[in-house]
């Protein structure tokens, strides 16, 4: 039994820690796509029930202390640690305010000048985390690039110290394993797994399981992956080295390796999990013209339509859909904002009308398969917003849809010895989880 000011002392932190995690679940079901190649909101199982839930409410009065309030309290024993990625256009306090910095805390932050750009030197598509008391002051924010320099704005009695260090990470392994009984993010919430993982899963298993139609109660997950840590404390969470899911009891594994020269995740027989080409470079979109003879609204004449046009809106991001090199990228008269991507073999794509190109993207640069290129606009020939987009083969335009995409490369024979012995401990773990599981079910 606990006393009213006890259970906001304990129900605010969760509240927070929901409200973050709606918004990330959203955005997760309205951009991630994207970076994911076909991930979308996840489904709720089958015969779920939340009609029929028992709350139960008690109540005790006991005396509190007037020289403590419940808010003072909170903030000074109550801390969260944030992590949040940066998006295209943020600024320094959009982000702090998705970070749950109180307004005070942000305008003491924006008049430091040297912090302020810091924060938004940080490049989009970037983590940061940050540690925030429960009222919302701020106590430290830090990002760690891949080279492992740690940027750290530390506050001291409100004053705002900037740093910058090389930092050791040192990678720890983790195995867990959770099963469905709603939704994955509650599933993976219950076996403690960091959100950024349960996105990580999906991509994985997407060419595979619909996670948004396909998902069953009692479907089970087993994962084995990184944490990275600094001086012993979790700094972020790395990548998922192996993975199994069994999802209407047919039983998937994914095994990260990088034998065939890349960091890829592959089957234990050495398939990989991902299709060379993506069908689509633009998430959450509808077709408005096909590949076909059409009457075209600018000419005003009847026109073979040499690409797909997925209608979207301004800024919807535009994604790689094989590994490339960028061939061309700068304005085309009627394209106007033109990418075009150089695939293996004798595979090209064109990305047209376009708003804005990713930063800093050049010709000669390489760009992997759902890599952000850039963002739908009306540039050119538009009469409205929208992608146009070109699948070529041999220089030659063909019908995306239709066209038999290239597979992705498995194991070669000569590489496969060297595959198996890399990844024969991955699986003995996958498969030291699944005989857990199976003792716990007897």
């Amino acid at each position: 039994m606990v006393n009213d000011t006890t259970q906001t002392k304990i129900l605010a932190p969760k509240e927070q820690a929901r409200a973050r995690k709606i918004r990330l679940r959203w955005l997760i079901a309205v951009s991630s796509l994207p970076f994911l190649g076909i991930l979308t909101a996840f489904g709720i199982a089958p015969d779920t029930d939340t009609a029929h839930v028992t709350v139960q409410t008690i109540v005790e009065n006991l005396p509190l202390s007037s020289s403590l309030s419940v808010e003072d309290n909170q903030s000074s024993t109550v801390s969260f640690w944030r992590d949040e990625q940066i998006e295209r256009g943020d600024t320094a306090a959009a982000v702090l305010q998705r970070l749950g910095v109180n307004n005070t805390q942000i305008a003491l932050f924006l008049r430091n000048t040297l912090a302020t750009h810091a924060l938004i030197s940080v490049k989009p598509g970037k983590r940061i985390q940050a540690q925030v008391t429960g009222r919302g002051d701020l106590i430290w924010l830090r990002h760690i690039s891949n080279d492992g320099q740690m940027l750290q704005i530390d506050n001291q009695n409100n004053q705002l110290i900037v740093s910058n260090q090389a930092v050791k990470l040192d990678a720890r392994t983790v195995m867990k394993s959770g099963t469905i009984q709603n939704t994955l993010f509650a599933a993976t919430d219950a076996a403690d797994i960091p959100d950024a993982i349960a996105t990580q899963l999906a991509d994985i298993f997407s060419t595979n399981i619909d996670f948004h139609q396909d998902l069953r109660r009692g479907d089970h997950f087993n994962l084995i992956y990184e944490m990275l840590e600094h001086n012993g404390e979790p700094v972020m969470t790395g990548r998922i080295l192996a993975a199994e899911f069994t999802n209407s009891g047919h039983t998937y594994r994914a095994i990260l390796s990088n034998v065939g020269g890349k960091s890829t995740y592959y089957t234990p027989d050495g398939k990989p999990l991902k299709s060379a080409f993506l069908r689509s470079p633009v998430a959450f979109s509808r077709i408005s013209s096909g590949f076909a003879m059409r009457f075209h609204p600018i000419l005003k004449k009847w026109k073979q339509h040499k690409g797909i046009d997925y209608a979207a809106p301004i800024g919807t991001k535009v994604m790689a859909i094989a590994d490339a090199t960028v061939d061309f990228v700068g304005q085309e008269t009627g394209y106007g904002n033109l990418i075009v991507l150089k695939h293996a073999g004798i595979y090209s794509t064109a990305y047209g009308h376009l708003s804005a190109f990713a930063k800093g993207l050049h010709r000669g640069e390489k760009v992997a398969q759902g890599e952000v290129i850039g963002y739908v606009g009306m540039s050119g020939w538009a009469t409205g917003p929208h992608l146009h987009y070109e699948f070529r083969v041999a220089g030659v335009p063909t019908n995306p849809l239709t066209a038999k995409m290239p597979s992705a490369f498995p194991i070669t024979a000569s590489l496969m010895p060297l595959f198996k012995k890399n990844t024969q401990d991955l699986i003995g773990q996958l498969e030291l989880l699944d005989g857990v599981k199976q003792v716990a079910m007897e």
